[in-house]
């Protein structure tokens, strides 16, 4: 079975000129990427950060946008633009009168608002030490901030340290987590304060409302609004947050808390039976309910997400989408308090989702590509969308009817021709139905060959799905000549949970027959892939993979690209911070305890069988999968003879994010490609 993924909507099937040209690197690192769509009460204004890349500076710039919903037609403008300043995050009053938006201005963070019709900014907070987020109360007459202070911090107001001039500049500590993702740990927390808030501003250093919690809310690295919300009433706040301690390093358990926000009590846990994660507090805004997912396997980060339904005056909870196998990845509430909007991975597309709170009946939305965002207002949904051929947009879901209201990047993807996405089907480890998808680059001659991009999604809970990528984009590398393919192997999200746990103890079996066969499939069924002048690469589990790849498929690639992949699991075991997702993977057990799991899958000891060209590409700022995994790769090629390469970034992470850093990933790793495919650079 073969389906043409297209979505005009999406602009998928828009024709190009005549004198197109393909898309490149230097096309992908500066388009505008627009964030999440906030849309005022009323439905009258639509609002949104967009991202620019100033590429002397090697960073992305933020600017304030707006849309007016009333007119038809009305183009998109900037709300507050000024140089060298960001403005993100913006959210309405609940009358829908003015903007809050979070401002660098003058070197320090703060809250300001501007008009939404218009005019001068002003700021709103003064306090020193900086933040990270913010939300209005729906009463207007509250701020929370969260922000990186002290455990039992009262206030914002940055402690007091003295500094011993005679002391060294080590740091030493007395329990796990030292480091996290990129970042070392320095005895701050992200934490939550509620200021007070008039018409003049919100004044002084607010109170916090965590207790004696010692954690993270929102979470870290990848938490934010979504995970904090107020009442209806404005008394309380809602946070999930996973206590600190000994076990934060092997625990998944993330609670959601209940405070008052004048500070007046500890914080309630409203999840206190469930040892796995609770997240996504989502208050409805008739008061009635709260919302959230939970998993129910401790240590498990991909177990299944459950849509659960709190009622507000009982406490009664029940699990609303539990029949329905799928994840559900961000929840908005409907004004009326009777429907709740959800998006979930979904065989390679990402829908939005309608969920009915009486009957718990899922009904969806959208058919094709990936929602990213979702804000409810009067006349529809506002959505951020976006698909392998086409970065984030907004478009009207109102009934059965989207209607596209912006085209952020029309005048920079002008005159270039994007390829094609064609999706397929077959069968796979355990007799099961494996899809994915093949790229074949525009314009290519009826008759034409072209080299293989075999690309392998990270995760390894993850998916090669309808999806744009900043940092793996399938049309560069279909831009640059190459037929790319990717296979939603054993493991992958969006087919149900069972498929998704496949991979448990199993990292190098299930889904490596299902690479092997999926890309025997697509070179069967694509005459314009060339299947014996292939390259494969992959990220994450994608580069423990390439790593795996090397001695268990040695004589199939002409070369393989492997970034930031495992490739000593017993190593891995010991240097790795989130200690629940490894011991997870390998049967929920520590490498002293069953050394036989780890070492079942381990690619570092099949390096005699290695032969294919590699090059390896990490981030000295990758504590997820430590650059000495990549180190150790490269002296293993080098010292086998196996031509190879080394690519380290000093100031990357697990990803590459930096404009500069990313070009020359996207020069280093088509070159490499280029070279033992026997292609020309252009």
């Amino acid at each position: 079975m073969k389906m043409l993924l297209s979505a005009s909507i999406l602009g998928l099937a828009v024709a190009a000129p005549a004198n197109a040209r393909q898309l490149t690197i230097d096309d992908l690192t500066m388009l505008s990427r627009v964030g999440a769509p906030t849309v005022s009460k009323d439905g009258h204004w639509l609002v949104w950060q967009q991202r620019e890349t100033d590429l002397a500076a090697d960073r992305g710039r933020f600017d304030l946008w707006r849309l007016d919903l009333t007119r038809k037609g009305a183009a998109p403008e900037q709300l507050v633009a000024e140089p060298e300043v960001n403005e993100t995050s913006p959210q309405f009053s609940p009358d829908g009168s003015t903007i809050y938006f979070q401002s660098d201005k003058g070197g320090d963070d703060a809250v300001w608002a501007v008009p939404a019709s218009g005019g001068a900014p002003r700021q709103v907070t003064n306090f020193k030490g900086g933040f990270s987020g913010f939300k209005v109360a729906p009463t207007s007459d509250k701020l929370l901030v969260w922000a990186d202070r002290r455990p039992g911090a009262p206030s914002l107001e940055p402690a007091m340290v003295k500094k011993d001039p005679n002391a060294g500049a080590g740091r030493t500590y007395d329990q796990l987590f030292v480091r996290h993702w990129d970042t070392w740990a320095d005895g701050t927390r992200s934490q939550l304060f509620v200021l007070p808030l008039t018409a003049e501003g919100a004044t002084g250093n607010g109170v916090a409302i965590g207790g004696a919690l010692v954690g993270d809310s929102p979470s870290k690295p990848m938490g934010g609004g979504e995970e904090v919300d107020w009442s209806a009433d404005g008394r309380t706040v809602f946070f999930a947050l996973r206590e600190a301690g000994r076990i934060e390093p092997t625990s998944t358990n993330l609670d959601i808390f209940a405070a008052p926000a004048d500070g007046s009590a500890a914080p309630t846990n409203l999840t206190p039976d469930n040892d796995g994660t609770d997240n996504l507090p989502t208050a409805s805004t008739d008061g009635k309910w709260l919302a959230y997912f939970s998993m129910k396997r401790p240590g498990y980060e991909a177990d299944r997400q459950v849509l659960m339904l709190r009622d507000l005056a009982t406490g009664q909870v029940r699990a609303l989408t539990e029949s329905w196998d799928r994840s559900v990845g961000s929840i908005a509430w409907a004004a009326n308090g009777k429907t709740i909007y959800v998006t979930a991975d979904d065989t390679q597309e990402t829908p939005a989702f309608s969920v009915d709170v009486a009957s718990g009946k899922v009904t969806r939305l959208t058919q094709e590509g990936h929602v990213s965002s979702i804000s409810v207002t009067p006349k529809g949904l506002v959505l951020a969308m976006n698909s392998l051929t086409a970065p984030d947009d907004f478009y009207l879901l109102s009934g059965k009817k989207t209607a596209r209201l912006t085209a952020v990047n029309a005048a920079k993807l002008a005159g270039i021709d994007l390829p094609t996405v064609t999706r397929f089907s077959f069968t796979g480890a355990n007799n099961d139905t494996v899809w994915g998808y093949a790229v074949k680059p525009a314009g290519l001659a009826a008759d034409a060959k072209v080299p293989v991009a075999f690309m392998v999604h990270g995760g390894p809970q993850g998916s090669s799905n309808n999806s744009w990528s900043y940092r793996w984009n399938p049309a560069v590398f279909a831009g640059a000549g190459y037929g790319l393919v990717a296979v939603d192997f054993h493991g992958s999200t969006g087919y149900g949970q069972a498929f998704t746990d496949a991979i448990r103890n199993n990292w190098g079996g299930w889904p490596l027959e299902d690479l092997q066969k999926g890309l025997a499939a697509a070179t069967a069924k694509f005459t314009w892939l060339d299947g014996g002048n292939a390259c494969a690469l992959g990220a994450s589990y994608g580069g423990y993979m390439m790593n795996w790849i090397e001695g268990q498929w040695p004589d199939r690639f002409k070369c393989i690209v492997q970034h930031d992949g495992v490739f000593d699991a017993r190593a891995m075991a010991y240097e790795t911070e989130e200690l629940w997702f490894d011991e997870w993977e390998h049967g929920g057990k520590t490498y002293y305890e069953d050394p036989a799991a780890f070492e079942k899958w381990n690619p570092v000891n099949f390096v005699d069988r290695w032969k294919t060209p590699m090059l390896v590409i990490t981030g000295e700022k990758d504590f997820r999968i430590p650059y000495t995994q990549g180190l150790a790769s490269f002296t293993a090629l080098q010292r086998r003879g196996i031509p190879s390469r080394l690519l380290v970034n000093p100031n990357e992470n697990h990803w590459v994010l930096k404009p500069k850093n990313s070009r020359q990933w996207y020069r280093e790793v088509l070159g490499w490609m280029d070279k033992w495919t026997g292609k020309k650079p252009e």
